[in-house]
């Protein structure tokens, strides 16, 4: 008989509950991924709003912004007359608070929104959720590019159309982040999901490069490119998503027996025998985890499932019983502050480069993506810190620490051209990046599915939305205050962010403190579990 290939070797060395994995991983990555990828656009086609420009001979225009640079792109119509190029209502003196009110209608409706979504999400089909969100969500997107092509110059339109967009995108968050849970434990949840959240980056960078090849050209496109994907990623997940191992008869552990998710018999059978032959109940954290705990696997034998959503199963948690898992609270309200930081940088960057460097609204654009390169790095690497210490606060602590001098360093260096401006950029955005993510996603993961819950799988979406909803607070207040601060000058930001990324570390003391004194402690949970 002839070897197999080694494709096929490879292929069948993994079992099916690996493959399964593995698709979820990767489905829900591209999902969430998108979601960033229509958020993106606003913060590219900012400098293309408002810019003016001055008649020469008929037709001919030079281009000149409010920064004194020569942008050297196409004109589109003039809004007004023809000297005029910026898009009205944009091209008055305020645009910058017009520009600042575009980010908070959309980011105070997502926290607004945020609060209930958890909370509707936990009673309904994730799958049935995620694709109404998606689609409505690529739909706003898309309206808002259509104002271009209608030559729409109502600020209630842009207002209104951002306010939807942001309500209907909170679906998005607390339904990855369950799924993965479900399907993904905490052995090396650090790791997996500073992995799996460089989808925010890598869906910031998409975002970048399809709205700036159309910005100085047909600005419209820039939205309505990103929100058919939404849309199209919306059908996907309609046809693909599996919210939960037990709903194709797979494992919700890791076991090295392959064989451990054929069939729903031989599944039930080891189930009972579970149950049958230990007169004490499991960990309950074990019931949606991979490993119980960092170090030991479940034994390969224990196949353990989440109860049923229905008849006996519990009831899905309260918002003030989710507020009583310790923990909750301190991190909300640092990544309150945290996603300040950030979101401050995700919709006022590209500008920034513009004014500081000189460059085109396509050229900032596609430079601003450095920054979320530099946030793949930082969220990947503050997944593997805090699984190797078995520390979230701290090394979230740690990062934060070192970027409020970093971004004093970055508000310096940056004006000495751009080579400087790069270093900044890929530092910057680790630092900033690797706490907000580490809170939005392992954090959460573990506070959804604390000692204290007894096993209620339903809390997970709540605690997720609780903690991210918080967080969208300050991501609707960073935006604004740029908006505020940046015509009185640049540096008045940047001190605003890094009294942001003080009191974010402010509100981990606490909770350091107590990782610190308990050197035994796995990630933060244990510690916490220790005082309820």
């Amino acid at each position: 008989m002839a070897p197999l290939p080694a494709g096929i070797r490879f292929i069948i060395s993994f079992s099916r509950d690996q493959w399964y994995r593995a698709f979820i991983f990767i489905l829900t990555f591209l999902l969430y991924a998108s979601f960033h990828l229509s958020r993106k656009p606003i913060s590219i086609v900012k400098g293309e709003l408002h810019r003016y420009c001055t008649a020469l001979h008929g037709e001919e225009v030079e281009f000149k912004s409010q920064s004194q640079k020569a942008s050297g792109t196409p004109s589109h119509r003039p809004a007004d007359n023809e000297t005029d190029c910026s898009w009205a209502p944009f091209d008055q003196d305020n645009y910058q608070q017009l520009l600042g009110a575009l980010d908070y209608s959309f980011l105070c409706a997502y926290a607004i929104g945020m609060y209930l979504s958890g909370i509707i999400g936990e009673r309904l089909p994730i799958r049935y959720y995620l694709t109404f969100g998606m689609l409505a969500s690529g739909a706003f997107t898309a309206l808002f590019g259509l104002g271009y092509f209608y030559n729409i110059h109502s600020f209630g339109f842009y207002v209104v159309t951002q306010i939807i967009n942001g309500l209907v995108q909170t679906t998005g968050w607390p339904s990855v982040v369950t799924c993965l849970s479900n399907w993904f434990g905490k052995g090396r949840r650090g790791l997996i999901m500073g992995v799996w959240n460089s989808h925010t980056s890598v869906g910031n960078i998409l975002g970048s490069l399809i709205a700036g090849y159309w910005v100085s050209t047909c600005w419209g496109l820039s939205f309505i490119v990103p929100g058919a994907i939404v849309a199209a990623m919306g059908i996907v997940c309609f046809l693909f998503l599996i919210e939960h191992p037990k709903d194709i008869a797979c494992s919700s552990s890791l076991v090295a027996q392959p064989k451990g998710c054929e069939n729903g018999t031989q599944r039930v059978r080891l189930q009972k025998q579970i149950f049958m032959d230990k007169n004490k109940s499991l960990d309950p954290e074990m019931q949606c985890l991979l490993l119980s705990d960092g170090k030991h696997p479940v034994h390969q034998n224990h196949i353990v499932v989440l109860p049923a959503d229905s008849g006996g199963g519990m009831a899905a948690i309260s918002f003030t019983g989710a507020l009583k898992i310790p923990g909750v609270i301190e991190f909300s309200l640092c990544l309150l502050f945290a996603k300040l930081v950030s979101y401050t940088f995700l919709f006022w960057l590209p500008l920034y480069i513009t004014n500081v460097d000189h460059l085109d609204a396509r050229q900032a654009g596609e430079l601003s993506t450095l920054f979320d390169v530099g946030g793949i790095f930082g969220g990947i690497l503050a997944g593997v810190i805090s699984d190797r210490l078995e520390k979230r606060a701290s090394t979230c602590g740690l990062m934060l620490l070192l970027a409020a001098p970093t971004l004093y360093i970055f508000s310096t260096i940056s004006k000495m051209g751009l080579e400087a401006t790069i270093a900044m950029l890929l530092l910057s955005g680790a630092l900033v990046s690797g706490p907000y993510a580490l809170i939005t996603t392992a954090v959460s993961a573990d506070l959804g599915t604390h000692k204290s819950l007894k096993g209620n799988s339903h809390a997970l979406a709540t605690v997720t939305a609780i903690i991210d909803g918080t967080g969208s607070v300050g991501a609707a207040l960073g935006p604004l205050l740029a908006g505020l601060l940046s015509p009185s000058g640049w540096n008045n930001v940047f001190y605003m962010l890094m009294f942001a990324d003080a009191c974010a570390l402010l509100f981990l003391i606490r909770l350091i403190h107590k990782e610190l004194s308990c050197p035994g402690s796995a990630t933060g949970d244990q510690v916490l579990s220790k005082e309820h």
